[in-house]
């Protein structure tokens, strides 16, 4: 069964809901926001029903509390991406950082992980502004920016509403370093952000630059595989991050349900509880997006091998090499 949030936090509630009490749901998957996934929390922990989320933010399973313990995550964790950039930056002259992100949760909590991987990094945070997804002009709070003098701004935003700010910066006259989070990680936002995204950065996962990996990578094999389906359902260019997770969570299952089949029959709560227990205990799994180690203290499972820092060159992703 699928069911539409329309990224309302009130419907993820009432939809988790019924898929545990009408439908006697074993797994929801979803949501793919940050804040609709928060608001699920308490109905799934009630429902003792395992959920795996399409949100990014390393609040939804951390800590691994009552409520947390029954969800799991594919994407990448903030923190993870957050001191990917930072220790770029640092490594690449960078003294002064500026952020501008979302004015929601998934903005904020890339600025919290920002600032505390900056100041590990011995950066400087000269600035910090926010912008609604809906906004049309990110002008007055690039100029702020602009203002401070950073070496570097980085965009807490996801999808093409993060070509906004960056192109503002641009046509103020920014020359510093802009980097990205991983929520602009597909071909459509470089179709939107256009030339003011060259030389820009992004931590991505590892499929969105696949076949440039080194044969040594360790999700170089499965990143490949997934490109290579994706794409031919889907069209050349059009591999999405996004879409990798999905794909990941199938992976997931596929270690996890046999395991929790020999404990329990499908439809009860000894079932759902096993599956629980069952994704808890993924280990040295290749997805798409890297290895999975999950652990009773944590569930997304994943580490440094599966980030790569990309740049955008001529409209296309490219490999720090």
């Amino acid at each position: 069964m699928v069911l539409d949030d329309a990224s309302d936090t009130t419907r993820a509630v009432s939809n988790s809901h019924k898929l545990i009490s009408e439908n006697q749901a074993d797994l929801i998957i979803g949501s793919s926001t940050t804040p609709n996934t928060m608001a699920m929390l308490d109905t799934v922990a009630s429902g003792a029903t395992p959920v795996i989320t399409l949100a990014s933010s390393a609040r939804l399973i951390d800590p691994v509390d009552d409520k947390r313990r029954w969800v799991f995550k594919t994407p990448h964790s903030d923190s993870l991406m957050a001191e990917g950039i930072a220790r770029h930056a640092a490594a690449n002259g960078v003294k002064k950082l500026a952020f501008i992100g979302f004015n929601n949760a998934l903005g904020e909590t890339f600025w919290v992980e920002v600032e505390k991987a900056a100041r590990q990094h011995g950066i400087e945070i000269v600035g910090k502004e926010s912008f609604a997804p809906t906004d049309t002009s990110a002008v007055a709070q690039t100029l702020k920016l602009v203002g401070a003098a950073p070496d570097a701004v980085v965009v807490g935003a996801s999808g093409t509403p993060a070509a906004m700010p960056a192109r503002a910066l641009r046509e103020r006259g920014f020359k510093g370093k802009i980097y990205f989070n991983h929520g602009v990680a597909n071909n459509d936002f470089l179709r939107v952000c256009g030339p003011a995204c060259d030389g820009a950065w992004v931590p991505v996962g590892p499929v969105m630059v696949a076949d440039l990996l080194p044969d040594t990578h360790p999700v170089k094999a499965t990143a490949q595989a997934f490109a290579k389906k994706y794409e031919a359902a889907n069209g050349p260019g059009s591999v999405s991050l996004f879409a990798a997770y999905t794909w990941d969570i199938g992976l997931l299952l596929q270690q996890a349900v046999p395991v929790a089949l020999k404990k329990a029959k499908p439809g009860t709560a000894e079932f759902r509880a096993a599956l629980r227990d069952a994704l808890e205990n993924v280990k040295n799994l290749p997805t798409a997006t890297g290895v999975v180690n999950m652990s009773p203290t944590d569930h997304n499972g994943l580490d440094e091998r599966a980030l790569v820092m990309a740049t955008v060159a001529g409209g296309k992703w490219k490999l720090q090499q």
